[in-house]
């Protein structure tokens, strides 16, 4: 059999050198004058042959058509409609590597986020709801922009230049996230790029909204890129002074939406200093984290400490306070990382913010039902949120607080970057 295939081999070399029809020194001198023309020197018909004999040979060329890499796209689908007769849309950006990002104009939410794990099982790990009218009636603030103010201003009272402005306190006695309606319950209006691969949704929010002063004009650009890297970009700008935190407010589980506990995830905060508050949640001090449950600085288990008998845990029920992002001459600076031992999926925040709420899910209590169809129990969501700090309208004088208060002419801006990658 050996001598065979080594007869036919022959063969097959003879019928190449027939089709050539030259003598090998003609043949090697018209081959290497093409080299020095830099020709193609191998005609069209030896072509033919030569291929025809690897195909004899089991030696057939790999067709690379379908082994091109998709093209990024954006699509636009109707995923309501309000009481009013308003549309709201869904945006769905799907990446070259096959990472989907759905959001909804509906407080500007991001509805899905779709990653694979190490073994390129993709799921959704951003909690949310499968219909508008859940969002409406239902949502803890599912993935969306919260603001005017986000986070908690005491007493719902801040003054500005002596002008005092009284909120909604929908939080016992607080306001929290903007109020009764706060951008998350806004219905945005979002665009895709025109240069880049994005959509940006914009709301304008009137003088005395929520009791807030100024008229205030809103853009969010979600971009996502080849590298699995989702950008939030949010501008504001305001024509009287006014104050403004703005952030996402998502809820994260790396081992899939529906999935149980994030108690397993393992969390960095490189952060030095939290937030300290009071029972209602509202700052008192900057504290260190050297020693305590709120020591993230080296990669741990959220659920480790959790259940310890540190006051700042049982005013929280949990984890609910935010870390002070470390400075550094970087735009974005390193806030925090999650990761799902089990899956290998893992986040990395980077942000220009100075804080970052963490949030472990502490008032989800089974009632809600998400995309999955799965209830979404204690802990089975947790949020990264990077802004400025708690109460900043009546702190930011104190050392370490920055200035919260928007005036015409400036132009609020947050920008972080989620990085998706599995380890």
């Amino acid at each position: 059999m050996k001598t065979y295939h080594c007869f036919i081999k022959y063969v097959f070399l003879l019928v190449l050198l027939g089709v050539f029809s030259c003598s090998p020194s003609k043949l090697a001198k018209d081959t290497m004058g093409e080299i020095r023309k830099g020709g193609d020197f191998i005609t069209e018909k030896s072509k033919k042959v030569y291929l025809s004999g690897k195909d004899f040979l089991g030696m057939k060329e790999q067709d690379t058509s379908e082994m091109t890499a998709k093209p990024m796209t954006v699509s636009k689908r109707v995923f309501g409609q309000m009481t009013d007769g308003t549309k709201v849309h869904e945006f769905r950006m799907i990446n070259e590597n096959g990472m989907e990002v759905s959001i909804i104009e509906y407080g500007a939410a991001i509805r899905e986020l779709i990653i694979p794990d190490r073994e390129g099982l993709k799921e959704n790990v951003s909690l949310g709801f499968s219909s508008l009218d859940q969002y409406v009636k239902e949502s803890p603030y599912f993935g969306c922009i919260a603001g005017r103010y986000a986070n908690r201003i005491a007493d719902g009272k801040f003054s500005i230049d002596g002008d005092e402005y009284q909120l909604a306190t929908n939080n016992g006695t607080n306001h929290l996230h903007g109020g009764d309606l706060g951008f998350d319950k806004r219905v945005w209006e979002g665009k895709p790029l025109e240069d880049g691969f994005g959509v940006t949704f914009t709301y304008r929010s009137v003088d005395g909204e929520e009791g807030y002063p100024g008229n205030l004009s809103t853009s969010v650009t979600y971009s996502l890129s080849e590298k699995d890297e989702l950008s939030v970009v949010i501008r504001a700008v305001t024509d009287q002074p006014t104050v403004v935190n703005l952030t996402n407010h998502a809820y994260f589980n790396l081992a899939g939406e529906g999935e149980s506990t994030i108690l397993d995830h393992v969390l960095t905060l490189p952060g030095t200093s939290y937030v300290a508050t009071d029972e209602t949640n509202i700052p008192t001090s900057i504290q260190s984290v050297v020693g305590t449950p709120f020591d993230f600085r080296t990669p741990s288990i959220i659920g480790a400490r959790i259940e310890q008998g540190h006051t700042q845990l049982k005013f929280g029920k949990g984890y609910d306070h935010t870390w002070l992002v470390p400075l550094s001459d970087q735009e974005l600076r390193h806030a925090a990382t999650l990761h799902d031992p089990k899956s290998g999926r893992t986040l990395k925040l980077s942000t220009n913010q100075p804080g970052v709420q963490f949030y472990s899910g502490n008032y989800l209590d089974g009632s809600l039902l998400g995309n999955s169809g799965n209830p979404y129990p204690l802990r089975s969501g947790l949020c990264l949120e990077p802004q400025l700090f708690p109460d900043s309208p009546n702190q930011h004088h104190k050392e370490g607080w920055q200035n919260c208060i928007l005036r015409p002419g400036e132009t609020y801006l947050h920008h972080s970057v989620y990085e998706f990658f599995v380890k």
